[in-house]
């Protein structure tokens, strides 16, 4: 590790507490002050209900930076050398602000049993938090940046083997500001000579079947002349997934990790659904009620088509719930249609202006209301809320296993491919930001795709 990084990775932890005292004490002016930013939070209490500066900053503000620090630590955001992105910090540094209003209220109302600091203050403090905190590590990576352009700090790498770097990784060590890479030799020897006239940090072996023989030996050169050493298996290089290792007894494994959604990030998103799920249905009930009459003024009963699809790990049916949008006998018709099918790129059905749709189906479809009722699958599990569109069994049959791959994570009611065009997409760009979406997701790219599905509802483009 260069002292640069370890000086940068020490700093964040002094920058994130004047960030979260700053926030506090910002939000205690304010509060003092009577300013309110948050003009919907009435302000019930008079500021003379505020503790004297000085036993607010004992008791409050000191404890409340503490327990930001150890929240932020927890969630690995002073592991030094990290490589996190910086919107994978952005997100933490979220989670983080978030956790710490958890912690505080529970603290005061479970263990102290009074809360005697408004929840106007709280509220700002949380927002200042966010914000200075991610504001802070902002400053912090210019800083670092600026040091790297000067060459201060960089990795100097160089690749040996009988084949050079894969294009992506090359890339990366190219562009990458935190390293400068010196060339590729292809045995340990030019490696040695290399050495007579440079200096190196690390050395990354690109053999696709290296000799244990050569391998051990290059090890130990590197370690003897306090060199890093990585491995690169060719195999591995291009592939987009996340790896991890792990050991059998004392034996390294490297295991393919499909998606971020496994361990705590199945839990982030279940609860996230179920917070969501819940609060949409709650909102939307009088729409759903009015939809269910229209539905049966139109055509009559019943009000809901349920569908059969394949659920998560395309092993599993699961019954899909929809507002009914079609006639009744929609389904013994469709054989007689199979003509007019407008995807035939793949194994999907679509019909422009469908004949099978009622009066309501249309409008319902135009404006997305008839995927509704499907919140009620999230909150059984079955369901997300962003995820790829669930597929029909008789689809699922003539898929290739690059397109099952899909199903490595729970179908959804909005997803990447619906707000990229929905219906107007051909079958293979459909999968394609599906897949990407199972490589990449956070919570962050869930909030981003739930905020465009608006958009892509009111523009109604590709709507059928």
């Amino acid at each position: 590790m260069k002292k640069s990084e370890a000086i940068f990775g020490i700093l964040r932890i002094p920058m994130d507490g004047l960030s979260a005292l700053a926030a506090i004490l910002l939000a205690y002016r304010l509060r003092e002050a009577n300013i309110d930013l948050l003009p919907r939070i009435q302000l019930l209490e008079p500021a003379t209900t505020l503790p004297p500066i000085g036993y607010f900053f004992e008791t409050f503000v000191v404890p409340s930076i503490l327990i930001f620090l150890v929240i932020a630590a927890l969630l690995r955001l002073y592991s030094l050398g990290s490589t996190l992105s910086a919107w994978n910090e952005v997100g933490r540094l979220l989670v983080a602000a978030a956790l710490w209003l958890v912690v505080i209220i529970g603290w005061y109302f479970l263990i102290k049993k009074q809360l005697f600091y408004s929840r106007a203050l709280l509220l700002h403090a949380v927002f200042f938090l966010a914000f200075f905190s991610i504001l802070g590590r902002t400053a912090l990576l210019l800083l670092e940046r600026s040091f790297l352009r000067l060459g201060m700090g960089r990795h100097l790498v160089i690749s040996v083997g009988q084949q050079p770097l894969t294009a992506s990784a090359k890339d990366f060590v190219e562009h990458d500001l935190r390293y400068r890479y010196l060339g590729h030799v292809q045995h340990l020897e030019n490696l040695k000579r290399f050495l007579h006239t440079h200096t190196l940090d690390l050395a990354i072996h690109t053999d696709p079947n290296p000799r244990s023989d050569d391998t051990v030996a290059l090890i130990d050169y590197c370690r003897s002349h306090h060199i890093g050493y990585g491995f690169l298996p060719p195999v591995l290089a291009d592939v987009p997934h996340q790896l991890r290792v792990e050991r059998l007894g004392l034996v390294p494994l490297i295991r393919f990790q499909p998606t971020p959604l496994d361990g705590w990030g199945r839990v982030f998103k279940r609860l996230f659904d179920l917070a969501g799920s819940l609060v949409l249905l709650i909102v939307l009930l009088p729409i759903l009620l009015l939809i269910a009459i229209a539905i049966v003024i139109d055509s009559g009963w019943p009000i809901f088509y349920i569908s059969t699809r394949i659920g998560e790990n395309g092993r599993r049916r699961i019954r899909i719930v929809k507002f009914r949008s079609m006639y009744k006998d929609a389904d013994r018709k469709k054989a007689d249609l199979t003509q007019f099918n407008h995807r035939r790129d793949g194994p999907l059905f679509k019909i422009k202006n469908d004949p099978r749709v009622t009066r309501v189906g249309k409008f319902l479809r135009r404006w997305t209301l008839d995927e509704l009722p499907q919140l009620v699958n999230v909150i059984f599990g079955q369901v997300s809320l962003v995820g790829p569109r669930p597929h029909l069994p008789e689809e699922v049959e003539r898929y290739s296993p690059l397109e099952r791959r899909v199903f490595a994570v729970k179908p959804g009611i909005t997803g990447l491919a619906q707000i990229s065009g929905r219906s107007d997409l051909k079958f293979e760009e459909e999968m394609r930001l599906d897949l990407r979406y199972i490589e990449e997701w956070s919570i962050l790219f869930d909030l981003w795709i739930l905020w465009r599905t608006l958009f892509a509802v009111i523009s109604r483009k590709g709507a059928d």
